[in-house]
Order: structure tokens, then C-alpha cells, then sequence
């Protein structure tokens, strides 16, 4: 019986740094709303890289994919693949728009002939 209370106790205190790091990445997360740096970039891939750690945390430790087989790896591993596709083909098609499209921001219909006339 001891031997199953000190597993529990150790998975406990997984539980609770997992925990504390993820207050601090919200608290960082908060934090840096003020802080501005000199590129949007920069702003962007920190965001970013807080959110990506967070999330790791999240589906780690509190959705037991650290213990897990391959076969769980490979199936998050083509879901990842076809996500990065899928946002390839939306940056792709960004200039397919339809004629006539007003596009935010710009309070102007768009053309493309006209926007290839201009260069």
C-alpha cells in the first residue's frame, strides 16, 4: 500500500509544478500585453512561444500524452502536417480574391487587374 500512496504523491506533485508554470506563462502571457518591442514580429514569436509551452503543459502532463505510444505521436504528428497545409493553402489563395471584394482597412473595392496594372 505504500508503495501505490508514494506513486500517487509523486503524480500529485507533477500536478501542482505543472500547475504553478502554467500561472506563471498567464501571468507572462498578461505581462507582456504591456510590454512593446520595436517589431510586431518579435511581439508575435514570443506570444507565441509562451502559448506553444503552455499548450505543451496542458496536453503533456494534464492529457497524459507524455505516456502515451507512437502510435499517439504519429497521429498528432499528421494532424500537425495537414494543420500547416491547410494554413499554407489559406496564405496561398489570400490573392484569389473575387472582383469587387472590399477587403478591411482599406474602405476601397479591390481589382486585381488593377493592382497588376500598378506594378
Amino acid at each position: 500500500m505504500s508503495d501505490h500512496s508514494h506513486e500517487i504523491s509523486k503524480h500529485v506533485r507533477i500536478y501542482f509544478i505543472v500547475g504553478i508554470a502554467l500561472l506563471i506563462g498567464t501571468v507572462l502571457t498578461v505581462a507582456m500585453n504591456s510590454v512593446h518591442f520595436d517589431s510586431m514580429a518579435v511581439t508575435i514569436a514570443i506570444a507565441l512561444f509562451i502559448a506553444c509551452v503552455k499548450g505543451f503543459l496542458v496536453a503533456g502532463y494534464f492529457m497524459h500524452l507524455m505516456s502515451e505510444k507512437k502510435m499517439i505521436y504519429s497521429i498528432l504528428g499528421a494532424t500537425a502536417f495537414f494543420f500547416a497545409g491547410m494554413m499554407y493553402l489559406t496564405i496561398f489563395a489570400r490573392d484569389d480574391t473575387p472582383l469587387g471584394t472590399l477587403h478591411t482597412g482599406s474602405g476601397e473595392a479591390f481589382h486585381p487587374a488593377e493592382k497588376s496594372a500598378a506594378h
